[in-house]
């Protein structure tokens, strides 16, 4: 598989201000798409990416590149992968994603707060590994099998780059945004 093209956020900046017309999607949640975005993004979630009909719903031409953004540039690398594996090899990751974009005092678009899809997993991960302790020491030793778990799910997700507890998390009702259909997949970068 080829590599995938990149691009900084200032770059691309460069190429609209010159008059270049830049088609732009995001592939994180609808959550955290919300909370905010590059202005010129629309969000196409990586859990329910379909290429075919994103390229088929292209604003422009088919031989100008499709940028993709999401918060840190994994989840983007996935989606043009998608992209390359489909036959359509015109896509560039946007390095460093939202962040990078943010940092580089680039236009956004702001509304609801929400907490990263990252965090969330931290946050349950922690919780479920500190129940299987507590529990385990205070209840029945076998219970440190809670804690167990959730460490070879970890070493899975970090092995793989698939986490089934993102998966879960991003399917959510507070990760969801009305109209939209639930995640399918994962990848929490």
């Amino acid at each position: 598989m080829s590599d995938i093209q990149t691009i900084s956020p200032a770059q691309l900046a460069d190429r609209e201000k010159s008059g270049q017309a830049i088609e732009l999607i995001d592939v994180r949640t609808p959550a955290e798409f919300r909370e905010v975005h590059a202005s010129a993004a629309r969000n196409t979630p990586l859990e329910s990416l379909d290429v075919d009909s994103v390229v088929k719903s292209r604003r422009l031409d088919a031989g100008e590149p499709l940028y993709v953004i999401c918060r840190s540039g994994k989840r983007a690398d996935q989606a043009c992968r998608k992209f390359v594996a489909a036959g359509y090899e015109n896509v560039v990751n946007i390095e460093g994603g939202t962040n990078a974009w943010e940092a580089a005092n680039l236009p956004v678009e702001r509304g609801k707060k929400a907490m990263s899809l990252e965090r969330q997993v931290r946050i349950a991960a922690g919780s479920l590994v500190l129940l299987g302790a507590v529990l385990g020491l205070t209840v029945h030793p076998y219970f440190i099998g809670i804690s167990a778990f959730v460490g070879a799910g970890l070493v899975f997700a970090g092995a793989t780059d698939t986490c089934g507890m993102a998966m879960m998390l991003a399917r959510m009702p507070w990760n969801q945004v009305k109209d939209e259909p639930p995640a399918k997949s994962c990848s929490i970068a």
